[in-house]
């Protein structure tokens, strides 16, 4: 019916325009839109501005598609604010700290030219919802991974837990933190507590964890060097799924496919404005780009059913400022 995007990469293709809309085009669009979200209150004044962004970027010549979402009624003001999207000042390495990867027992360490560890272990999308914690997701994220990694065992782990406990770790809970500070607050504490024991709430709490009940025990990280985009694809391709943050840039909110790569958005540590987990990479034919394969904390309805692949090798968006991993009890890497 209406004039969408031949690139049908993401999960909701059908929500990709690529030419104007008559009034009666956009409304029926609308509609369905908020049948398909579920948010029947949505604003259609900015709906429809966000509507015109995404039609005036697939018009254009991009390696990525924008396309609707259930945030697209929010303006970019609105949106930074619902994720808290505020600049945190990131490294954990000093810029001419040159960090050694640590050493794998029984592996030969050789870096594949493509990973993707969705296909070997079990990774988990999840959604921070309207709280400023993706650093607990994209925390989290890489201790699921990493205990799977270590143990063999696929459990779920407390976001919660690191939004109400971490604060005396320079962290904030739903005002922010860092990966780096949550895996040192997790080792000191004696390990992190299963997601059904500490529920998530999207709010900031009282800390009640327990160590009694830790389900999954960090014995210490690795940080990677400040801006190495070789030694980052080293940590994924050899060690597991790695925390990572970027700057999200106002574009990156209609991102529905595609190998995401951005003029607008800086680099710098002190821009990086949101936490995720870097979970593979490859490269693109189509476009000639190497890419991240990222995890984002904004549930399954974001990009790729959660995912993006964003463009590797030029430290798009400071995507390696501020990389670390954290290393498990049971786990064959030794610092």
């Amino acid at each position: 019916m209406f004039k969408f995007a031949a690139v049908t990469t993401g999960a909701l293709a059908s929500f990709q325009p690529i030419a104007p809309l008559t009034e009666v085009e956009t409304r029926e669009l609308f509609s369905e839109w908020q049948a398909h979200f579920d948010v029947p209150d949505a604003d259609y004044s900015s709906w429809t501005a966000s509507l015109d962004e995404i039609i005036a970027h697939n018009a254009g010549d991009s390696t990525w598609v924008a396309g609707l979402n259930e945030y697209s009624h929010m303006s970019w003001e609105q949106f930074q604010a619902f994720f808290n999207l505020a600049p945190q000042n990131c490294s954990a390495t000093q810029p001419r700290e040159k960090v050694v990867l640590p050493q794998v027992h029984h592996q030969a360490q050789a870096t594949p030219s493509k990973k993707d560890w969705r296909t070997d272990i079990p990774i988990h999308v999840k959604n921070q919802g309207s709280c400023g914690s993706c650093w607990t997701f994209s925390t989290t994220g890489a201790t699921e991974a990493h205990n799977y990694l270590a143990t063999g065992k696929d459990v779920l782990l407390s976001e919660q837990q690191l939004v109400d406990c971490a604060d005396a770790f320079d962290n904030h809970g739903c005002a922010g933190g860092l990966p780096s500070h949550a895996f040192e607050y997790l080792h000191y504490f004696g390990g992190q507590m299963a997601e059904k024991d500490y529920k998530y709430t999207a709010k900031d709490g009282k800390c009640v964890a327990e160590v009694s009940k830790v389900a999954a025990v960090v014995n210490s990280q690795v940080n990677i060097t400040f801006q190495d985009e070789k030694q980052l694809v080293d940590a994924v391709g050899q060690y597991g799924p790695v925390s990572v943050a970027y700057q999200v840039a106002s574009d990156f909110r209609h991102y529905t496919g595609g190998v995401y790569t951005s003029t607008v958005c800086k680099n710098k540590p002190s821009d990086v404005n949101h936490a995720v987990l870097a979970v593979g990479f490859d490269h693109d034919e189509a476009s000639g780009k190497d890419y991240w394969i990222i995890k984002n904390s904004w549930g399954d309805s974001f990009g790729l059913k959660g995912y993006f692949l964003m463009e590797r090798g030029l430290n798009m968006c400071g995507v390696s400022d501020c990389a670390s991993f954290p290393i498990m009890k049971g786990s064959e890497i030794t610092v």
